[in-house]
Formats: structure tokens, sequence, C-alpha cells
């Protein structure tokens, strides 16, 4: 499993307006949750954030969480219309960020679903093709796109 095959196109948005961490987070709360759990898996994404910043730097980051009461792996693509602060180590703004939600039980998978995504970020001509997309279609179609070059597709 792959993180494209978790990120359905409704689940990829662009020009969100959210003004603190906390904001983010309820909006990928919701997006992830697809009627379902919306309060646990906010609780789930934000529990992680508490032991550190899921910021990656270069203006990214990847909040994701462990969650007993889904039974199947969820992502979302988010670039905001305003950077906000995430607490990266780098003290770098974020825009793009990179959603993942998993069930309990997916320890190693999330491990690479992670790195996958690390690996995706980590090509600044992605991320700067990511910031340029003119809508969230165009935006996942360049996912998909970076995902097949860097060979995790």
């Amino acid at each position: 499993m792959h993180f494209l095959d978790l990120l359905s196109a409704e689940r990829v948005c662009t020009g969100l307006a959210v003004n603190d961490k906390a904001g983010l987070i309820d909006h990928l709360a919701e997006l992830l949750a697809e009627g379902g759990p919306v309060a646990i898996i906010r609780e789930a994404i934000a529990t992680r954030e508490r032991l550190g910043s899921t910021g990656l730097g270069h203006g990214i980051a990847i909040p994701h969480g462990r969650c007993p009461q889904i039974a199947e792996a969820r992502a979302a693509f988010i670039r905001l219309a305003k950077p906000i602060d995430f607490g990266a180590s780098d003290g770098q703004a974020v825009d793009l960020v990179a959603a993942l939600i998993v069930p309990a039980h997916f320890t190693d998978q999330h491990l690479r679903l992670l790195a996958e995504l690390a690996e995706l970020f980590s090509a600044p001509s992605t991320t700067a093709a990511l910031r340029a997309a003119p809508d969230a279609p165009a935006l996942h179609r360049l996912l998909h796109r970076g995902m097949k070059k860097t060979g995790t597709d």
C-alpha cells in the first residue's frame, strides 16, 4: 500500500485558510473521518503532535496518527492559502500538508508511508510544483507524477 492508494481526489485541497495548527488539525480530522469519528481522529493527530512537531522543514508537515476505531488507512493533502507556524525544527511556516490516519495495528506500514512521503518531499522541484499547481485536481495529478518519479507508486 502506498500513500496514493489512500488519497482520494476529494481529500486534496488547495487554498485552505486556517489560523493555526489546531485549526488545521480540525480540518484534517473532518477530511479523514469520512463520516466517521471526527473527534477521535482529531485527538489521534493532536496526540502525535504533542510528542513533537511533524513539521519536516521547508514548509512541509506530515501530521499523522494511529486510531483503533478505524478499519482502513486514509490520507489527505492540503496546500494552505497562507503558511502557518507548525513548530518545524527549521522555524519555517508550513503550507504543504500530507496527513495520514491509520488503524492502530499499522505500525510497520505507517512507518513505510511516512518514509515514502519524506522521500517525495526531499525533491525541491516537486515541492515547487506542488506550490504552483493551480487547483486541487492539478495538485492531485502532480502528487501522482511525483510519486511515480520516486518509484513509490
